[in-house]
């Protein structure tokens, strides 16, 4: 069985008390049907309804240089098509057969835009639909000609006998989904429910999932997963070839059904906990509790994707927020980017009043060529969401240091010595004197202008030796700064601190020191350590070239501190450019 890496992402001081402890699981691999970690550059674009040709060229203008990690598309089979009902959204979503040929464009076009995207070092991930094919209330051919009715499925071939027909209800639909039985065996709105613990259907699905990965696909988010029983949606998986990030649409339903931890050995997974908490927190403007973010969602930060709306909650009503609310949903989205839970998704819609009305198309339903404001939103371009993707990049791995809230709608953090945010839902102006742990430099806030080549189109800020820095961060506005966006100042030397050290049930390690980038030994604002590679613990960390650094290393549990023993720890940065790892021994 394939074996899953997992993510390295940083214990925090605010998320170890909510997560399962970092130093108390000391997780290494995991030997089941599972996915690939996604890697350092996270941030997931749905390009939703894009067509091939379109994502091939965002890739390279947009998101490639953003530093944005992957688009998920959407489906590539061959889908019902429907005129008469103005061709929706979710004929898409409606299998006729696995030929790649769909209203966004054909197999050739499909390959191109991986390839395209792939230059652009971004990767692709697929929408799988996997759990059943098309419903009766369907008919015609599909997008690719292909002929078909209910239960009966030439093209691939499917035959009656490769479904479920649970003989409950009357129409075989899903009814009680406390009846976990019912809803891994009967059909959702109509649509023929695959059976997917039969060895020929299981090999079906596994062709379809190896053919897109032969086309150089990176990973499937599995549509409907929670419909499929987690040891079927494993032994579909785990035959595909390579190591495909793999994340599950488990919607947490209610008691009795399927969870959304029975999936986690299998990849990731939806986490839709999330857009109620930060889709509600940025609406209401109540952000204080934001750093305790992790003890209200179903699963850990290494099981998560995390998303404020999706292009079902946008149209069912379970998100808080959509593009409709302006601000509000720009600064949630940026704060998904910018704080170190679970893999961000980030939605890229076409606007719409009627909730089953397609993307703009021609008279023929094909989809045609994004327009940026012009029928098709594009919030990944909005600055609150692209230039977040490099602070998160810039601070990957690194964890949150210095929360500071004024009690509701204002809030501030570091991601370890690399970045720096503040979010202000008031309808005010916030000026204060921020304590970061970023290096002293001067700063381009990516929020108010773009940073290329050395330069700031917007505001730029000093940062003083002490890691402060006096900011403005307008009326429902963010500020962001982070190491790859300096305007000039000092040479730096990235620093890896290891060090081996064992803790009890619910420690942590830090290391804190006599510069701002190590919280000038504050406890409260010491850099946190990952323990993914436990017994050793690592963290990187931006000090000045050429210089002595006193430091120690620290554990934590909740307010109880234990330093290492006397005396203090002094090593000397080198020169620029430079890298280093100081290894260490806990004493």
């Amino acid at each position: 069985m394939r074996t899953r890496r997992v993510v390295a992402a940083a214990a925090t001081a605010v998320l170890a008390s909510a997560l399962v402890t970092v130093g108390a699981v000391r997780q290494g691999d995991r030997a089941e049907a599972s996915s690939a970690s996604p890697g350092a550059h996270d941030v997931i674009v749905h390009l939703f309804e894009w067509p091939w040709a379109s994502v091939a060229t965002e890739c390279r203008n947009e998101l490639g240089p953003k530093g944005f990690g992957a688009v998920q598309v959407s489906p590539p089979q061959e889908h019902v098509v429907l005129p008469a009902k103005g061709y929706p959204w979710w004929q898409d979503y409606q299998p006729v057969s696995y030929q790649l040929t769909s209203r966004r464009g054909d197999r050739d076009a499909f390959k191109k835009m991986v390839d395209a995207c792939h230059d652009a070092h971004v990767k692709i991930y697929v929408d799988a639909v996997i759990n059943h094919m098309a419903g009766g209330a369907s008919t015609g051919k599909g997008s690719a000609g292909s002929s078909y009715t209910q239960y009966s499925y030439p093209s691939v071939p499917y035959t009656d006998s490769d479904f479920h027909h649970c003989g409950r209800n009357g129409n075989d639909d899903i009814k009680n989904y406390k009846d976990k039985w019912e809803v891994q065996n009967c059909e959702l709105d109509d649509l023929s429910d695959l059976k997917t613990e039969s060895t020929s259907v299981r090999g079906k699905l596994t062709a379809y999932l190896n053919d897109l990965v032969s086309l150089g696909v990176d990973g499937f988010r599995i549509d409907a997963a929670k419909h499929i029983p987690a040891g079927d949606l494993a032994a579909i998986i785990d035959p595909v070839d390579g190591d495909p990030y793999v994340y599950s649409e488990t919607i947490e339903g209610d008691a009795g059904g399927p969870t959304p931890e029975e999936y986690t050995g299998i990849g990731d997974v939806t986490e839709f906990r999330y857009g109620d908490v930060v889709g509600s927190a940025f609406r209401d403007g109540t952000m204080s509790n934001l750093n305790n973010l992790a003890s209200s969602m179903r699963v850990g930060t290494d099981d998560a994707i995390a998303f404020v709306d999706n292009h079902d909650t946008q149209r069912n009503g379970g998100a808080k927020l959509t593009y409709k609310n302006g601000s509000s949903y720009a600064l949630a989205e940026a704060f998904t980017i910018a704080w170190p839970y679970g893999v961000p998704q980030v939605m890229s819609s076409f606007a719409f009043t009627n909730k089953d009305a397609g993307p703009p198309a021609s008279d023929d339903g094909t989809t045609t060529a994004p327009d940026c404001g012009a029928g098709w939103v594009c919030e990944h371009r909005w600055r609150t969401t692209a230039n977040m993707v490099g602070l998160r990049n810039a601070a990957a791995g690194a964890g949150v240091t210095g929360w500071w809230s004024n009690g509701s709608n204002q809030i501030a953090f570091s991601r370890g010595s690399a970045a720096f945010a503040a979010f202000n839902r008031a309808g005010s102006a916030l000026t204060r004197t921020f304590q970061t742990n970023l290096p002293a430099g001067t700063y381009c806030d990516v929020m108010s202008g773009d940073f290329a080549s050395g330069s700031c189109t917007g505001t730029t800020y000093q940062v003083n030796g002490s890691g402060q820095v006096t900011a403005t961060v307008p009326a429902n506005g963010a500020l962001a700064l982070h190491v790859d966006a300096r305007t000039g100042g000092p040479a730096f030397c990235t620093t890896t601190f290891a060090v081996n050290a064992t803790t009890s049930w619910g420690q942590n390690v830090f290391v804190t020191g006599d510069t701002a980038a190590l919280g000038n030994w504050d406890p409260a604002r010491a850099v946190p350590l990952s323990s993914a590679a436990y017994p050793v613990w690592r963290g990187a960390v931006q000090l000045p070239t050429g210089t002595a650094v006193p430091y120690k290393y620290i554990k934590k549990d909740g307010t109880q501190v234990v330093w290492e023993s006397d005396p203090n720890r002094t090593r000397t940065t080198g020169s620029a450019p430079c890298s280093a790892t100081w290894s260490d021994t806990w004493r």
